[in-house]
């Protein structure tokens, strides 16, 4: 495996519904991990790799991130497309390896994670179940993207944000918003008041979205 990661496999042979969970800037593969006995009742493969670059957070421990902080508004094309194909040759390593459901596979991104998490399910959208953003952004270029139409129309989306969050303000994530419901995707849109974070009240509305719109659904195909 290219990236180091981390990985909660549960019991028994599989297959599993499996969430591909993408760490922020700074944090690293175990920063998501601790939410795998939790969503849904550990019965979940996890799957947290661990973006390839490297930043100093403070003297003598380094954090980690998908692709380097130079604007605001839109990363290095470059940079960026270089996080973007070490993730998906992660996702294919994977699944070689591990017994993942095809039907129930979800990305869920944090913060910069989000970010590749909207690309890669733009890339390649029918090969998820469903996405998740946390206290993230939809860059526009990326929106862009999006197709037309009802091809999204089975890709539940949720997206989670912060009122208070001083890293990306609320608004940007209320853009993401109006860009996905403009193209008819299917959205679940939450707000709290907290921080760059993910609080009690969030997951406990995380857990109950991936039971009700992903996990728990009748597959018939």
């Amino acid at each position: 495996m290219e990236l180091l990661y981390t990985a909660h496999v549960p019991p028994g042979d599989g297959p599993f519904p499996t969430v591909l969970a993408l760490h922020g800037w700074g944090a690293s593969a175990h920063d998501l991990i601790g939410l795998a006995p939790i969503l849904h009742r550990g019965e979940a493969l996890v799957l947290c790799p661990q973006g390839p670059v490297t930043t100093p957070i403070q003297p003598g421990l380094d954090g980690h991130g998908w692709f380097p902080i130079t604007s605001p508004d839109a990363p290095d094309e470059a940079s960026f497309e270089r996080g973007a194909q070490a993730l998906g040759r992660f996702l294919d390593a994977a699944l070689e390896l591990y017994p993942a459901d095809p039907r129930k596979l979800v990305l869920m991104g944090f913060s910069q994670g989000g970010v590749m998490a909207y690309d890669r399910f733009l890339r390649e959208p029918q090969r998820f179940a469903a996405l998740v953003a946390l206290s993230s952004w939809l860059p526009p270029d990326l929106a862009a993207r999006i197709p037309t139409g009802d091809a999204l129309a089975d890709k539940p989306v949720l997206v989670m944000h912060g009122t208070q969050d001083p890293m990306i303000d609320v608004e940007r994530a209320r853009e993401s918003r109006k860009l996905l419901l403009d193209r008819n995707v299917p959205l679940t849109y939450r707000e709290y008041e907290m921080g760059h974070e993910i609080s009690s009240d969030a997951l406990r509305d995380l857990v109950g979205w991936f039971d009700d719109k992903v996990f728990s659904p009748i597959q018939l195909a």
